[in-house]
């Protein structure tokens, strides 16, 4: 069985194992230590805060096997971004070169540096080692968040959003990064993108171009790349598609991969969870008889557990959760206590 729960200390190892395997482009966890460590002091006072409203928390949790007692995977929450740190994108949008005289009428793209998403809540850091991913444990890696924004709104915004990685090489190049290298960076992409990591992120107003560029002046390459996401992210795109998010124009600075968002409300996890009581009911009762595979969590914040399981009901009539002993235990649950859960 599958358990998300809130990082601890006790975790670093686990973590800095990820944050290796993850690779370049994957800048919420980089691979130094003195971060990584931060990253897990910040999220464990993240979840022990009395909040009614989302300022700068960091909620990451990690997915433990519960038979190895192996960390597999890792999701995280940034309750509101940029307030501390400012969060750039280029928007793109168009603008008109029109001469009635001479009867030309051209539409050029161009990218605006922007803040615009700043005090939204990102979804972030997901990243499900390679051995673990089949069957349902990705789906619900990536929504069972939904899962704990739902049972705790007030900690987040309206708008929600997620960062996709954009398009690189093995070697961490990116083709959009390359234009800007050429012209106004002259360091490598996998350098900036170590220092966005560090969280050091001055250099991007210090050496960014101040005005809108023309898109049909990058390179070809790099004009191709430009709202594409990296070949491995595809499958998480298409999940948040499912779940309502849409790209609205906004991209990386560094490889122009999109930004897709939605209001809290209409995501599809968080509109057709369900709150229930639950009943424990020993493995193989008749009633837990379903063709459905649930993913349940409890109402906890620094206890949050959350699992998927096939062997759990909704028992319509009554308005419960059957749940098996097992099921119980992975989430801390007692006989009548409430759960949230969805049809994974």
């Amino acid at each position: 069985m599958y358990v998300l729960r809130p990082i601890n200390k006790h975790d670093f190892e686990s973590l800095k194992q990820i944050a290796i395997e993850s690779g370049h482009g994957f800048t919420s966890l980089p691979v130094d230590d003195t971060q990584l460590k931060d990253k897990i002091a910040r999220a464990e006072h993240s979840f022990n805060k009395q909040l009614s409203q989302p300022s700068d928390e960091n909620y990451l949790f990690v997915l433990e096997d519960t038979q190895t007692g192996k960390v597999v995977g890792t999701t995280a929450i940034e309750a509101a971004v940029g307030l501390k740190t400012p969060l750039y994108h280029y928007h793109l949008g168009k603008t008109v070169h029109h001469s009635q005289a001479l009867k030309v009428y051209n539409t050029v793209e161009i990218l605006t540096m922007c803040n615009d998403y700043t005090g939204c809540s990102e979804i972030c850091t997901l990243f499900l080692q390679e051995q673990s991913r089949q069957g349902l444990t990705g789906r619900f890696l990536s929504r069972a968040r939904f899962l704990f924004m739902g049972q705790h709104s007030e900690r987040f915004a309206d708008t929600i959003i997620a960062e996709m990685r954009g398009v690189s090489d093995e070697h961490g190049h990116s083709p959009f990064w390359q234009w800007l290298e050429e012209h106004f960076f002259s360091i490598e992409f996998p350098q900036a993108d170590h220092l966005v990591g560090l969280g050091d992120k001055v250099f991007i107003s210090e050496l960014m171009p101040k005005y809108p560029i023309y898109a049909n002046l990058l390179s070809k390459k790099a004009q191709n790349v430009i709202g594409k996401v990296h070949e491995k992210t595809k499958p998480a795109l298409k999940l948040l598609e499912k779940e309502g998010f849409e790209h609205r124009g906004y991209v990386d600075l560094f490889d122009a991969g999109p930004t897709v968002e939605a209001k809290l409300g209409n995501i599809r996890s968080v509109r057709e969870s369900n709150v229930c009581p639950v009943t424990i009911m020993a493995n193989g009762s008749e009633e837990q008889t379903s063709s459905k595979t649930l993913a349940i969590c409890n109402q906890g914040m620094s206890d949050f557990r959350a699992t998927f399981s096939d062997n759990a009901y909704y028992d319509i009539a009554k308005h419960t959760l059957i749940i098996s002993p097992e099921v119980a235990t992975a989430l801390n649950l007692k006989q009548g206590d409430t759960a949230r859960f969805f049809d994974l």
